[in-house]
């Protein structure tokens, strides 16, 4: 079976590029790369040319997902598992995969109508070091880990489920929250490499596709600058700094300038080998500036 091995990339359509700019590279730390198109920049991260296209067409939200496999022996079988579960998809053009700076690549939709792309043999531009957005002490967690997870709408939490394991995710529900009106959220989070989960899904109804982008640091030091800047700026701070029980990672949600969130963290562990689940995070998360998405109470 295959099985895609990372979340390689994602496409967002955004209004501002400017406001863009300087959230992504001033306070994130990502690497602005501009090579020429009128349309479009990308953001590095570390060797790959990108991790993010934003593309500037006048959108606030998700343009596309990329899910990496091994190669074109794997693109092609998974090519057949999505004919044989009934998955619609078409197999890109040659200009279409270039575009992405990719060797090859399947377009379809998962079944919360998320635009999903699975390709394989990103460009990676070794003979170019990673130059971060501002002054870090370190780097960003990437490598097999992939860019970081994101969080996206669904109307089926089963059907989606069923929808990432044809591409070869593992994973199921691993929090038991209580919701305002009395009743349960029980998201699913999947993983598919060692980052405890890179896709996660079953918070309830959301105004965009994504509600969260997840990005991580090597480094303790640069979650605290970024933190620091985000106050120094007043961007609204949807979850205050906290600790996760899943991934166990120290985070803070914060809004873009697309009105989505971003959750920069550090020290998140890897995927256990079995399922299990929890009432609460271990401390923090509190709310502090609802309409976000995620107002759930997290312990």
């Amino acid at each position: 079976m295959a099985k895609v091995t990372e979340l390689g990339y994602l496409g967002l359509s955004v209004s501002n590029g400017e406001a863009w700019r300087d959230f992504a590279g001033g306070i994130i730390g990502m690497e602005i790369v501009d090579d020429g198109e009128p349309d479009r920049f990308y953001l590095r991260m570390d060797l790959w040319h990108h991790r993010i296209v934003v593309h500037e067409d006048g959108g606030d939200g998700l343009a596309y997902v990329g899910w990496r496999v091994a190669g074109p022996v794997e693109l092609e079988e998974m090519g057949q598992q999505l004919e044989a579960a009934g998955i619609p998809y078409e197999v890109a053009s040659a200009a279409e995969a270039a575009e992405r700076r990719v060797l090859g690549l399947l377009k379809l939709v998962d079944p919360g109508g998320n635009p999903t792309e699975i390709f394989y043999a990103p460009q990676v531009d070794k003979g170019k070091p990673f130059h971060p957005g501002r002054p870090m002490f370190g780097r960003f967690v990437t490598g097999e880990q992939g860019l970081g997870h994101v969080i996206l709408g669904q109307h089926d939490d089963a059907a989606a489920t069923r929808f990432y394991r044809v591409l070869g995710l593992d994973g199921a529900v691993e929090y038991q929250l209580a919701t305002p009106d009395g009743g349960t959220a029980q998201p699913v989070f999947m993983h598919c490499n060692e980052r405890q989960h890179s896709v996660a899904f079953g918070f309830g109804p959301m105004e965009k596709r994504i509600n969260h982008l997840m990005i991580e640091y090597t480094e303790l030091d640069d979650l605290g600058l970024t933190h620091d800047l985000i106050r120094q700026r007043k961007i609204d701070v949807t979850l205050q700094l906290g600790k996760h029980a899943n991934d166990e990672a120290l985070t803070f949600y914060c809004a873009n300038p697309s009105g989505w969130l971003w959750e920069p963290g550090w020290g998140g562990r890897t995927a256990p080998r079995q399922q299990e689940h929890y009432k609460g995070d271990v401390f923090g998360h509190d709310n502090e500036v609802p309409g976000y998405g995620i107002d759930l109470p997290l312990k």
